[in-house]
Formats: C-alpha cells, sequence, structure tokens
C-alpha cells in the first residue's frame, strides 16, 4: 500500500497510495488531466495515476473512465464539507502517489422498481452516490408480479393497467393494505436517467424478467399466460403460479416486440431477462406448452425454460447484445454465452458452467441481499464476501465478472427505509468489487467509513445508524430464522 495511507479516508482502498513530502493547496477540483490511450497495458480501462504534490495535481488515464474514477479519490482527498462549497474555496491537502485500478470489471447495484416505485430523483441520487463508490452496473428490476415500471409504446396496457395495483403488503405475513399504488418512467425519463448514469460511467443493465415474475405483463395482457386469465396485478409478497406461456408465438411476439423498445432506450450491452422462481404447474398441464415440449424436444418443463431462455437470447445476440440470467435458469443446454447472476443454491453445476467457459456476477442470498437485516447480513459480515469462490482455477476465477448487490423492496416503500437497508453495507460491497482481496482490512474501513458517511449526508442520503450495523451471534439466528420462514425451501447459507 505504501507509507502514510492510513492519513487517506477513502473508499474504496486504492491499490497503491504513498505520502510525499508536503502540502498542496487546491482550489476546486482543479487538476491536469491527460487521457493516453498507450497507458492501458499498464493501467487497463478503468484505473488511473494520481499525483498530489506542492506544484498541483496531475491525473494520468487510459480512458475517460479511469480519469473520473481518479476525480473520485480526489474527491475524497478533500474534507467531506467540500461537497457543498463552491469552486473558488482552497484547501490544503497532503501530498500523495496513487495508482489505483479495479480487481472487477462488474461492480453493482440493483434495484427493484416493481414491488416499489422509488422515482428519478432517487435514482439519480443512488447513481451519484454509486459513482462516488467508483460502482459501474446499475442492474435496474423494472419489471415483477406487482407492477410494470417502463412505458412500452407498442403496448400501453402494461403501464396503463399493468403500473397499477389494488393493495401493497408492507409487512412480512401481513394482509394488503388496499391502498391503490402505481407508478412507471416513461421512455422520455429513462432516457434522461441513462444518460445521467452515462456521464457518471454507469451502465444501466434493464431486467425484463420471464417467464415467471411476470403477472402485472398477464394482467394487462391475457393472452400471454397459459389459461387466458383474467390475471390482477399481485398485491401479496412471494412466488406465484402464473407465469408466460411457452407454447405460443405470441408471447415471443410480444417479449421481441418489448425488448426492441428496451434496447432503444438502453445502449448497454447486456439486457437482463431474469428466469428466476418461475414455477412450471401451468406449463405441465398446458397443451400448447406440451406440444412444444415434443416439438423443440425438451425432455421436461425446466428444458422448455431453457428452450426459451435460449430462443429470446439468440434475438438479443442478433442485436448485439449479450444476456445474463438469475442462475434458476442454468441447465445443461443453456447458452454458454449467456452469463449467470448467482444468487441461490446451484454452486456444484454453476461452479462446472464457470470452469467451462461461462460468465458469472455473484450476489448471494446470504450475503450480498441489502434488503436483508442487518441481524442477518452485519456490515463485517458483508464486508467479508468473498466473490471468487475457493478452489476455482485461475483461468475459471477470471470468468467471474464480479459482485452486485441486490436491494428488494417488497418492505422498503421510501427513500429513508432504501438508504437505511443500503448504507453503509454497499460501501463495503463497493471495497469488494474494486479493492484487491489481500488489500481488504475491516478495520482499516471502519476508520475510514465516517468520513464517506459524513460526504454522503451532506449530498442528501442517509444511512443505518452505526450501533445497528453489527449484531451478537444469538441475534443473528434469529435473523437467519425469519428469513426461513419468509423463504420456505432456502439452503443454509
Amino acid at each position: 500500500m505504501g507509507g502514510g495511507s492510513e492519513d487517506f479516508l477513502i473508499i474504496p482502498q486504492p491499490r497503491f497510495m504513498e505520502r510525499r513530502p508536503g502540502m498542496c493547496l487546491i482550489r476546486g477540483r482543479a487538476t491536469a488531466t491527460t487521457v493516453d490511450p498507450s497507458l492501458h497495458a499498464d493501467l487497463g480501462d478503468e484505473g488511473y495515476r494520481l499525483s498530489v504534490s506542492p506544484g498541483g495535481v496531475v491525473i494520468r488515464a487510459s480512458t475517460a473512465a479511469g480519469a473520473f474514477y481518479a476525480g473520485q479519490t480526489l474527491r475524497q482527498l478533500l474534507p467531506p464539507r467540500s461537497e457543498h462549497e463552491g469552486g473558488e474555496v482552497e484547501h490544503s491537502i497532503p501530498c500523495v502517489e496513487i495508482e489505483d485500478g479495479p480487481r472487477f470489471t462488474w461492480r453493482g447495484c440493483m434495484l427493484d422498481e416493481g414491488r416499489s416505485f422509488h422515482g428519478t430523483e432517487t435514482v439519480k441520487l443512488l447513481l451519484d452516490l454509486m459513482a462516488l463508490h467508483k460502482l459501474n452496473v446499475f442492474h435496474w428490476h423494472l419489471t415483477e408480479d406487482q407492477g410494470w415500471r417502463i412505458e412500452i409504446r407498442a403496448y400501453p396496457r402494461l403501464t396503463t393497467v399493468g403500473a397499477l395495483r389494488g393493495g401493497s403488503m408492507r409487512a412480512p405475513r401481513s394482509r394488503p393494505d388496499n391502498l391503490p399504488y402505481s407508478g412507471f418512467y416513461t421512455q422520455e425519463e429513462i432516457r434522461e436517467i441513462v444518460s445521467y448514469a452515462s456521464e457518471r460511467f454507469i451502465t444501466i443493465v434493464p431486467e425484463i424478467d420471464f417467464p415467471g415474475h411476470a403477472r402485472a405483463a398477464l394482467a394487462a395482457y391475457p393472452a400471454l399466460g397459459c389459461t387466458r386469465g383474467p390475471y390482477d396485478v399481485w398485491d401479496h409478497v412471494g412466488i406465484q403460479p402464473e407465469i408466460m406461456c411457452a407454447g405460443r408465438e405470441g408471447t415471443f411476439a410480444f417479449l421481441q416486440s418489448v425488448l426492441e423498445e428496451v434496447m432503444a432506450m438502453f445502449p448497454g450491452p447486456w439486457i437482463h431477462l431474469g428466469g428466476d422462481e418461475a414455477p412450471k404447474q401451468r406449463w405441465n398441464v398446458c397443451a400448447d406448452c406440451r406440444a412444444r415440449m415434443a416439438s423443440v424436444g425438451a425432455a421436461d418443463a425446466n428444458g422448455l425454460q431453457t428452450w426459451m431462455t435460449n430462443r429470446v437470447a439468440s434475438f438479443l445476440k442478433s442485436r448485439g447484445r449479450s444476456t445474463i440470467v438469475w442462475n434458476d435458469s442454468l441447465g445443461p443446454d443453456l447458452d454458454p454465452d449467456i452469463a449467470i447472476q448467482h444468487w441461490l443454491h446451484g454452486h456444484g453445476a454453476l461452479r462446472a458452467s464457470v470452469t467451462n467457459g461461462r460468465r458469472m456476477v455473484a450476489s448471494s442470498f446470504w450475503r450480498c441481499y441489502l434488503d436483508h437485516g442487518y441481524a442477518l447480513t452485519p456490515l463485517s459480515r458483508a464486508y467479508d464476501f468473498e466473490p471468487v469462490w475457493r478452489g476455482l482455477e485461475a483461468q475459471s476465477a477470471s470468468r467471474v465478472l464480479g459482485i452486485e448487490a441486490p436491494i428488494w423492496t417488497e418492505m422498503i416503500p421510501d427513500r429513508a427505509r432504501l438508504w437505511y437497508q443500503v448504507f453503509p453495507r454497499l460501501c463495503a460491497y463497493a471495497e469488494t468489487g474494486w479493492s484487491r482481496k489481500d488489500g481488504r482490512d475491516f478495520a482499516f474501513f471502519l476508520r475510514r467509513l465516517p468520513a464517506m458517511l459524513e460526504r454522503m449526508r451532506l449530498l442528501g442520503a442517509g444511512h443505518a445508524p452505526m450501533v445497528e450495523v453489527e449484531s451478537r451471534p444469538l441475534k443473528r439466528l434469529f435473523g437467519i430464522l425469519s428469513i426461513y420462514q419468509e423463504q420456505k425451501g432456502v439452503a443454509a447459507p
């Protein structure tokens, strides 16, 4: 790390940092910045060199993204109050040499807006905070049983019907409150947010979930379901049996038309197709689905989902896009180019798949879910999560694209609760995604954290009180038991 690094309260921890003699007087964030592609061999796509000397601040990077991340580090060399000060205010900061770059290319946060709609301003502030932490992937979960949140002009009922439900469950095992709930993003708002993210070097990965978690779409267009309805936008939490029919061509015409509009709004390389928690009761008795199984040679309904996923992924590939799905979709015949987001179960099959060349993003249910209470996932446990499983060969480990922390919002109706659940744990995951494995130190992280939290407060974001982010073993046991009650059949952590 270099000498004197304890003087610098930077999250995530840089790769190399060394204090140099002297002080630098800096006005605002004025720097001399050089973006030189010839530095790529030394710094990679997102790396940078930051030199603070008595003569000023110099940034060198091979790409604009690297220069941007150097700027985020420079922000943290300045006092937190600088977030609200004008550009003419001068600060004296210690001289330092930093050479830095990320461990993983995928450093993400997922926001579920199907259950709770948070709106443009909250999303923009979350993107600001992600950029400060050098996170570069915003996974936007926009469709659910409980709500469809993205305007699709070819199918207007997705938002006039699918974005509205009759009530919400706001506590575990409660009854719906019978209060109408709605909200969606127009295409203009989507493009505004995509542009905002791009300016912060954040790629947005939209998720259009199918064949399960699609009841809001079925309520709008009942012909998409095996029984043809009627359906309603679901006002409960959990898993329900109504999924899209895989046997009728109309389902694929719908998906392709929707995805054409989605791709027009989201220029990034990745589209998430969900694929999790899709009960097959309807498919097993649906004449169209059974006929499809026979025609495509699927041995069972799981094989039919694999065929369906491959077909839609092939369509995306023809448009130059890559597909990622939750690991529920992993089967022996799944297209090897489809990446997997691992959240639960399937370690053996996924390990073999990664070894054989498949790409993976790590989002452990037991270690990365931000909606879990601090009793189950205290800050220390979040910080200690390692995305690369033991025993993976170096070549296979390189196929672990990185880490993503999801926030599911069944019980998170407002911004205050969102910040409580997300921070400070997202600070820990950001360090895991960026910093070297052997450079992470939880005690040092805790010393650096207060300055980051103060900076975030000045930007308008809250966090859980530090007295609540750790838990004793007995309290954690009760946290695990509460999750078991909500997730029947979930494997042990």
